[in-house]
């Protein structure tokens, strides 16, 4: 998604002569096209991810555009009051790029996961949270920050994986994007761990059970109308989210199906602990901690049979 995100942000920063790019001494063999294309609008300030947001809050103050560039967990908790007491509460246009959410970076250890920052920026009212689930879609993303007025944090996928299948790049904001149509229930994604949603319906396939794939992009502002018809014709969803259970993907639905009163069964994958300090692959890793396409699959096997009161049968 990396490259996708530098190519898209070169397209709109020729258009358009407030766009700046601020990385805090990261994106080595990645930013240099958008840094040999426009020299004087690319900014490393080093080390320092406090000092970055002020900058670029300043720069927004000042009628540009800054793209913030980091490592997801180090964009989102690092600068968080920065974040907070500036583009925030001011209004004003920051896009804060958080690169590799989830387990992207494994074998770095604890300290590069991002495993809570869609959940502090989803609670903040005026942050615009978008999450592409592949490469296709990421130009659209970066071309919606556009129509953003205030601070927006994208949050990108740092593998690179093949385009989630049935999607094609669609990216509406407003929308749940359905890329596997199915009648049985719904496995709802956020962010690339959807392909390992969507080969865990392909496994459910071959078993006669027939689950749609939808994907929500834009989790703040919530699309509430585009929730409510997803999950209303399903006995049961299964949220998959490279995230902690609270405050992701997984608690917007609760909250949805809740204030709505839709009759919907809720189960969450994502994850439920704290890290234990054990590292690897990302793909180690959501086996781990109950992401991979078999325990997708198998929690989607348990909803199936649940009782419509909640309880096992």
């Amino acid at each position: 998604m990396r490259a996708a995100f530098v190519r898209a942000l070169v397209e709109l920063a020729a258009r358009d002569e407030r766009i700046l790019l601020l990385t805090g001494d990261l994106g080595f063999m990645a930013l240099e096209p958008f840094a040999e294309r426009f020299p004087s609008r690319f900014l490393n300030v080093g080390v320092a991810e406090q000092n970055l947001v002020g900058l670029a809050t300043g720069l927004a103050g000042a009628g540009f555009v800054p793209f913030v560039y980091s490592i997801a967990p180090f964009m989102a908790l690092r600068p968080y009051e920065v974040i907070r007491n500036g583009p925030l509460l001011h209004r004003l246009p920051v896009r804060l790029v958080g690169m590799g959410g989830g387990f992207d970076y494994g074998k770095q250890g604890l300290t590069h996961w991002a495993l809570e920052d869609v959940g502090v920026f989803r609670i903040q009212p005026g942050m615009t949270v978008f999450v592409p689930v592949d490469r296709t879609q990421v130009p659209a993303a970066v071309a919606a920050t556009s129509s953003c007025a205030g601070p927006v944090y994208l949050r990108l996928g740092r593998d690179s994986r093949p385009p989630l299948p049935g999607l094609e790049g669609r990216f509406r904001p407003e929308a749940v994007e359905i890329s596997r149509p199915g009648r049985d229930g719904l496995l709802l994604a956020m962010g690339s761990i959807a392909a390992e949603a969507a080969a865990a319906a392909e496994t459910l396939e071959r078993e006669g059970i027939d689950l749609a794939v939808g994907v929500v992009v834009c989790v703040q502002p919530a699309p509430r109308a585009a929730l409510v018809r997803a999950l209303a014709p399903f006995p049961f969803v299964v949220t998959v989210e490279a995230h902690y259970a609270a405050g992701g993907l997984g608690s917007l639905v609760a909250e949805t199906l809740a204030e709505e009163g839709i009759p919907c069964r809720l189960v969450r994958c994502a994850v439920h602990a704290a890290p234990d300090g054990l590292t690897g692959s990302s793909d180690y890793l959501h086996e781990r901690y109950g992401l991979s396409r078999e325990a997708i699959a198998e929690a989607a096997r348990r909803a199936r049979s649940a009782r419509p009161g909640g309880g096992a049968p």
